[in-house]
């Protein structure tokens, strides 16, 4: 396998997991989540990953979410599960429920909280490659694993055989693009920021963002629309509408402002009217001045009235 095994591209969010305040999924609500997101053009979804909060679900709740989001977008768009766990044999079974489900590939980041030596991830992801049927993405994830992979780490996990893609959410820039520039014929790359460095570097061959909440609906897969279609004036002008919002609400690594990610996005999508729900505990609900800074640029992106308006 590698990059020419599959066909993802474009814009590919995390989604979140819809919870009630008491903590219990919210299967109707997860349902017209992914609908919403079906109908907002997006070119796929990542279930389980970072902001579907993959540390506080059993594995029974994640058969049968992973149950939900088959029935409902397999066939539809690229579906790919993040499958992260502490060990390859974790992993491994996560792997197999969602290839029983039919998805199209897994996201897996090295081991989380123990910080792994660079010899120690390669042996991690050659025993998640022999384990597994579905192609890998390597998530690179410096704020979750305290770890930011090398260009020659990243160079021997991209010939993995099963390995086709690599999302790269490093926050050193220089970095990303010199990643970008030795693997792309090998591994398609995702991360791209989405702004003019992004249409850059989609024009010259970088195939999207796994980016995360969606809360801009089809803006963000329009972005990407627009370059492949070299409208580049509106490319630029959607990406700065998603790079206001990520200015506004996360830090320079992507860790939140004034809350988790979890509990922005969620909140943002409460506000929009969509079934963001509330985060599971030990992550908190934003307080008042956390949901008054999502609503404020909300309202300076247009997406909610004014109070001003009559």
């Amino acid at each position: 396998m590698d990059r020419h095994s599959i066909t993802w591209r474009g814009y590919i969010p995390a989604i979140t997991t819809p919870f009630t305040q008491s903590g219990d999924l919210d299967l109707d609500g997860f349902e017209r989540l992914l609908q919403w997101l079906a109908a907002e053009s997006m070119h796929g979804i990542i279930f389980g990953g970072t902001q579907g909060e993959w540390f506080s679900i059993s594995m029974a709740e994640r058969k049968e979410l992973l149950r939900v989001v088959s029935r409902n977008l397999r066939g539809r768009m690229t579906i790919i599960a993040g499958c992260n766990a502490y060990s390859a044999a974790e992993v491994a079974a996560n792997a197999r429920l969602a290839a029983e489900q039919g998805f199209d590939g897994i996201l897996v980041t090295p081991p989380p909280y123990m910080m792994p030596t660079e010899r120690e991830i390669l042996s991690f992801y050659r025993d998640v490659n022999d384990a597994v049927s579905l192609p890998i993405c390597v998530y690179n994830w410096p704020p979750g694993t305290n770890v930011d992979m090398s260009l020659p780490l990243l160079r021997s996990l991209a010939e993995l055989p099963r390995v086709v893609a690599i999302k790269n959410s490093t926050a050193d820039l220089r970095h990303f693009v010199d990643v970008f520039l030795a693997l792309k014929d090998q591994v398609r790359i995702f991360g791209v920021p989405m702004n003019d460095l992004g249409v850059l570097l989609v024009r010259d061959g970088a195939d999207g963002t796994m980016g995360a909440g969606a809360v801009l609906g089809r803006e963000l897969p329009g972005y990407f629309d627009a370059i492949w279609a070299n409208d580049l004036e509106r490319a630029r002008a959607l990406g700065e509408r998603n790079e206001l919002l990520m200015r506004n609400w996360f830090n320079a690594d992507y860790t939140g402002r004034f809350g988790s990610a979890q509990a922005i996005f969620k909140a943002a999508l409460n506000e929009l009217g969509l079934p963001g729900g509330y985060p599971r505990r030990p992550l908190l609900p934003l307080d008042e001045q956390g949901i008054g800074a999502v609503r404020r640029t909300l309202i300076q992106l247009g997406k909610l009235p004014s109070p001003e308006d009559p």
